[in-house]
């Protein structure tokens, strides 16, 4: 297969150090790479080396001739913002007459109808700012894509459509997201970039991080063994070097020597073993024994108090233990429902259409990360957390806290101002976890976070002890954190029953929900628990009791009770609407 591109010894320096360490890497034509790394490990620099916008401080980077490379980058030139769509589509060709047809092509292709082609760059959506740059590198006809983060901020819709274009497109690609089921889907080798170093793996991403994770255990076991054969050399030197100088034998102090240098050269050659993530993302929380934390009862959405209605709320609540995705097309207005509820709450506000339990304690999670001061320094930023919960409210509480979550005390002095947004992120992560709510609202949680921080977050809000309401648009967090579904659709919010059918909901251009998955129609139901409510517990119970019994040795299980079980689930799925 013909090498696009290659690489020798690419090393580049910083004020903290090398970023890369004699990296070496082949791409090769039709390669499908994922790029994965924690933040600030260098992915996006990284593209912006193979596509000379950066200069590495040593070694080489060599381009086929056949090589062809466009670079996507995350954020739109901010030249193109006044802009209409169709001209900057049409800019990097504007000198190529014989181009300018492509672009009309081009902006079917992309989903573009002709009044959109109008419409200013700077109102168009997220996603439509991605299509907008993939159709400018379409238009230099390249065989190598160069994707930088292109599914931040999307949609879910918007996110699919990329799926679908990554899974037509035949060139080849390095694509870096921090969403694996994106990269699961769509890349066939991955490149993971940790401590300075590449690793290669023809695996998509999941199996790739597993395999990274069993040769992170055998090369710990290969240290320890290491380590026990040098500290056994290092003991006998030690004491033949004694020996030397108390008997004055030149024998016994050249054979210590001897043995020095065969300990130096076996710790130069020591398996090197990685020092893992900077952080774990952990939210503590209660519970509260409550019927309601959250109750909605005819409540119109707004953007801001005057603008027009975007949806209507007829009666939904959110109890304790619930975990619900907020799901929607971006503008929607999933996170000006958030923002209303939290003005509530904020305002102690007397509401019919919102209702909010008062002994609840109710955390927000804005994803513009506004609710920490720019002014304050780290652990002054953590107090108005902290004090909610007197066993976190001391400095040195405080301080420990910072410590355990990465940030080390000589940084304790920073003000929040100069961090990063994904230590912003992660500094307000450990404020809500300080705190311990009954009641999160969260959105967007994860645009900040790396992979490991999302797997991370939906692990911690699955084990939350409280409630939880989210939106964001990662379809593996949404999965493994939540429990209930409502969906932003038609002016209206809707509960459904599954993910699947929600995703489903979302992806219908004709607004009719699929007869296979019917949504759960709460509007005329009472705050009491319904019967899908009783129905989905009673599923969740017969599956638990079925798994525990298939878990113990065949003398022990109970046939009889099984197919009881299976049969009742089998109704149960038919009721509900859920295809296996």
């Amino acid at each position: 297969m013909t090498t696009l591109i290659s690489t020798q010894a690419l090393q580049l320096d910083t004020h903290d150090g090398f970023l890369f360490h004699e990296l070496a890497f082949t791409l090769r034509q039709g390669d499908r790479i994922g790029l994965i790394g924690h933040n600030g490990c260098g992915k996006s620099t990284l593209l912006g080396l193979l596509s000379g916008t950066r200069a590495a401080t040593s070694g080489n980077i060599h381009y086929a001739r056949a090589c062809r490379l466009q670079h996507v980058e995350q954020h739109l030139p901010p030249e193109l913002a006044k802009l209409s769509l169709y001209d900057a589509l049409l800019a990097p060709v504007l000198e190529q007459p014989e181009l300018h047809w492509r672009v009309d092509s081009l902006l079917a292709e992309l989903g573009f109808d002709v009044d959109t082609a109008q419409v200013p760059v700077h109102s168009l959506s997220g996603g439509q700012h991605t299509r907008l740059l993939l159709g400018r590198a379409l238009l230099q006809e390249p065989n190598v894509l160069l994707l930088d983060e292109p599914s931040n901020h999307l949609d879910l819709p918007s996110l699919l459509w990329l799926e679908q274009f990554l899974l037509a497109w035949r060139g080849a690609f390095i694509l870096v997201s921090h969403d694996q089921r994106l990269l699961d889907n769509v890349a066939t080798r991955s490149w993971i970039l940790r401590d300075s170093r590449l690793y290669d793996f023809d695996l998509p991403c999941g199996p790739a991080l597993a395999a990274l994770a069993e040769a992170d255990v055998a090369a710990a076991a290969r240290h320890a063994a290491e380590q026990k054969e040098i500290d056994r050399l290092s003991a006998s030197s030690a004491r033949l070097a004694l020996w030397g100088r108390t008997y004055d034998n030149e024998d016994l102090a050249r054979k210590a020597k001897t043995m020095q240098r065969r300990i130096d050269k076996l710790k130069d050659e020591q398996s090197f073993v990685s020092d893992g993530a900077p952080w774990r993302l952990s939210l503590r929380g209660k519970a509260l024994a409550a019927d309601q934390l959250l109750a909605l009862d005819g409540l119109d959405v707004r953007a801001v108090p005057a603008s027009p209605v975007l949806f209507h709320v007829g009666q939904l609540w959110l109890k304790p233990g619930d975990r619900i995705a907020l799901l929607g097309a971006n503008g929607s207005g999933k996170s000006s429902l958030l923002r209303l509820c939290w003005q509530a709450i904020q305002a102690q506000e007397e509401r019919a259409d919102l209702r909010y339990h008062k002994a609840a304690n109710i955390g927000y999670y804005d994803q513009s990360l506004k609710q920490l001061a720019d002014t304050a320094d780290l652990s002054d930023a953590l107090y108005p957390f902290a004090v909610q919960n007197e066993a976190a409210r001391s400095q040195v509480a405080r301080k420990q806290a910072l410590i355990a979550a990465g940030f080390p005390y000589a940084r304790h002095g920073q003000t929040v101002a100069t961090l990063s947004g994904g230590e912003r992120a992660r500094l307000l992560f450990l404020g809500l976890s300080l705190a311990s709510y009954h009641l999160l609202l969260l959105d967007e949680p994860s645009n900040h976070l790396d992979m490991q921080g999302k797997a991370e977050l939906g692990q911690a809000l699955r084990g939350f002890a409280g409630g939880c309401l989210l939106v964001s648009h990662d379809r593996d967090l949404i999965e493994t954190a939540c429990n209930r579904y409502w969906v932003v659709a038609d002016g209206g919010l809707e509960e459904w029953p599954d993910a699947s059918s929600a995703y489903a909901r979302l992806s219908l251009e004709d607004g009719q929900a699929p007869a296979s998955a019917p949504r759960v129609e709460t509007a005329a139901l009472a705050p009491a628990q319904t019967n899908v409510d009783v129905q989905l517990e009673r599923l969740c119970e017969l599956e638990q009791l079925l798994a525990e019994d298939l878990a113990r040795k065949p003398r022990h299980q109970k046939p009889a009770s099984q197919q009881a079980w299976q049969a009742e689930l089998e109704q149960l799925n038919q009721a509900l609407g859920i295809t296996s």
